[in-house]
């Protein structure tokens, strides 16, 4: 699938144009506190043509602020991009920090279009000429809040996309995440019988995210295996940060993550970090407790680490674990059936009637708490999205809505439908919004 990136300096809109473009207002859904992406990756659709769209954070001008783990970000993003989309503020002129940006996209050797956003007249329109000193061919002036000259921007970003060459992206992708040296690459080399991935008892070998191909069941699928992810702090090195980013983006071109953990180690909290980039990335999640070979008493002790794994993970009690041992290959079999598993609930589609009876009884046995004399009432639910499901709920007043009284109904919801290995997102708009 073709990408395309965001590159621009703070506050000239980029997120907006990225939001209008994928039309929808990308959010996180993890509720573990502190979880920032530095890149954002969404698929847009337009004319049954589809690309990836990566937005980055905002480049600054000034060498005492210019962020280096934004550059490393950008270039990334750069690296990554069949085309860049250099964005700037119509309402000013052209700054230091856009020529800074201009230089970096020269060297990129790649296409590039300058988006001229906040034009939203024609005095304004005249004004995108001058962007033309940045020494880029194609300007288009748009707006991205009064949604101006998008169909031609989508127009021009789709027209060489061939529909036909885009059938391997419906390919279940899945990815193995972890820290370094929790036996990753040798899982991907025991589920496809060879040694395909470099495995060695150093940690770090895995610098890149590498794809491979395999037959599971006479059915094909796409493995990626990922470098560790280190914690912030003990990344010390431009490889390191660069590897990190590549296991990010390989958790967002995938269907399902399975988040492998070392038996022999234990799990540590930087785990759930590591667990939290795939829950907010909206992907189907298994947890693979590898090395299982280096447990004694195995049967016996699958029990006390579930109750572990339980208590530890309890903020995602709708994933499921396996515990394999890519050495010996005992219990490998059961990996790919929950992979398949969180596939299947991830892009599962429920049937508004039934949504709503759940939704309806849920209420008759619970009744929203009331605020300040007003009640919350739920006038509609369907699901309006997937990959993950996504439920919309008409109500008469969404400040109304409680956390608990959210979790409450997620849970009903959990309860009525198979939904495990896959986030939801509750979604609460007022009656009267568009």
């Amino acid at each position: 699938m073709k990408n395309i990136c965001l590159i621009g300096r703070p506050n000239v809109g980029k997120s907006s144009i990225f939001n209008r473009l994928i039309k929808e207002k990308k959010s996180i859904i993890s509720d573990i506190p502190g979880v920032t992406r530095d890149r954002i990756y969404g698929i847009v659709t337009y004319n049954n043509k589809k690309f990836n769209l990566i937005d980055t954070g905002g480049i600054h001008g000034e060498d005492d602020n210019f962020d280096k783990d934004i550059i490393l970000q950008a270039e990334l993003a750069i690296d990554e991009a069949d085309t860049i989309l250099f964005v700037v503020d119509g309402n000013e002129e052209i700054t230091d920090a856009d020529k800074k940006i201009r230089n970096m996209l020269k060297k990129s050797n790649k296409e590039v279009i300058v988006l001229v956003n906040k034009i939203d007249n024609d005095k304004r329109l005249n004004n995108i000429y001058n962007y033309y000193e940045l020494g880029f061919e194609k300007v288009i002036g748009l707006s991205a809040e009064h949604n101006i000259n998008f169909k031609e921007l989508l127009e021009l970003l789709t027209k060489d996309i061939n529909v036909e060459e885009e059938k391997e992206d419906d390919i279940l992708k899945f990815c193995l995440v972890g820290r370094p040296n929790v036996g990753k690459s040798s899982l991907i080399n025991a589920l496809l019988n060879e040694d395909r991935v470099i495995v060695s008892d150093l940690a770090g070998t895995t610098r890149d995210a590498i794809d491979t191909k395999f037959t599971y069941n006479k059915n094909e699928y796409i493995v990626i295996d990922t470098a560790g992810m280190r914690k912030k702090g003990r990344i010390y090195e431009n490889i390191e940060k660069y590897s990190l980013m590549r296991s990010m983006k390989a958790i967002d071109s995938s269907d399902v993550c399975v988040l492998v953990i070392d038996a022999s180690t234990g799990i540590i909290e930087h785990d759930k970090h590591i667990l939290s980039y795939c829950i907010e990335a909206g992907k189907g999640i298994v947890i693979c407790v590898n090395k299982w070979d280096t447990i004694n008493n195995p049967n016996e002790a699958i029990k006390k680490w579930k109750q572990e794994l339980e208590v530890y993970f309890k903020f995602v009690p709708y994933i499921n674990f396996v515990f394999t041992s890519a050495k010996t290959k005992k219990r490998l079999n059961t990996l790919m059936p929950e992979v398949l598993k969180a596939y299947e609930n991830n892009r599962k589609e429920l049937k508004t009637s039934l949504l709503n009876d759940v939704i309806s009884e849920a209420v008759s046995l619970h009744e929203p708490p009331s605020y300040k004399g007003k009640r919350l009432k739920i006038y509609f639910t369907h699901q309006t999205a997937s990959k993950p499901p996504k439920i919309t709920f008409n109500v008469n007043n969404k400040n109304l809505v409680h956390f608990s009284y959210e979790r409450y109904l997620e849970n009903k919801i959990r309860e009525s439908f198979d939904l495990v290995g896959t986030p939801i997102i509750l979604q609460f708009k007022n009656k009267d919004d568009d």
